[in-house]
């Protein structure tokens, strides 16, 4: 049951960082396998870390961790409607030929971006023991991997006949997803 559980929850999980590696795959029509393959693994990375520091705070700083709750969506918005506004900016402008390629640092703003809401999934696996919630954590990170490697396949595709109209999709879905998360908290 654990591992069954484990599952669901990473494709809960995965949603965003698939909608996220969808709209980086529609802007970078030309991506390698090896950049796919390390770009997903940044999304499994933050999808499995995050919750492991969810339940490191619940044995540990519960109560601190219930006032920094409030802000997950906050920051979300925030950091993905950063970056989709400036997708979506560049391809408005006619820029994306330039800035087409994604950077580590946005790849690591995306990551977290995406992955923030897993915290709280500390709070749903509370009641695991350090092993269980690392098998847990660790399953959550190889479901979001091949997820996230869907989408970027995905988005290649639509990508290569998308072209000059890619970046303002990948933008558009970025903040949607932003408001998404923001909307769902309140």
């Amino acid at each position: 049951m654990l591992i069954i559980n484990a599952i669901l929850l990473g494709i809960g999980l995965a949603m965003d960082a698939f909608s996220v590696s969808l709209a980086n795959g529609l802007n970078e029509p030309h991506m390698k396998v090896k950049k796919m393959s390390k770009t997903s693994f940044v999304f499994g990375f933050f999808q499995c870390f995050m919750p492991l520091i969810g339940w490191l705070c619940v044995h540990t700083i519960v109560h601190y961790f219930k006032q920094f709750e409030t802000f997950i969506p906050w920051i979300a918005l925030i950091l993905l409607g950063y970056i989709g506004g400036k997708m979506l900016i560049e391809g408005i402008r006619g820029e994306e030929e330039e800035t087409a390629v994604l950077t580590k640092s946005t790849l690591l703003l995306q990551g977290i971006a995406t992955s923030i809401d897993a915290l709280s999934v500390g709070f749903t696996i509370a009641n695991y023991n350090m092993v269980n919630a690392f098998i847990t954590s660790f399953i959550i990170g190889i479901v979001t991997f091949s997820i996230s490697f869907a989408g970027l396949h995905i988005g290649k595709k639509f990508g290569t006949k998308l072209s000059g109209r890619a970046s303002i999709l990948g933008g558009i879905i970025l903040i949607a997803i932003g408001l998404e998360i923001f909307i769902s908290a309140i």
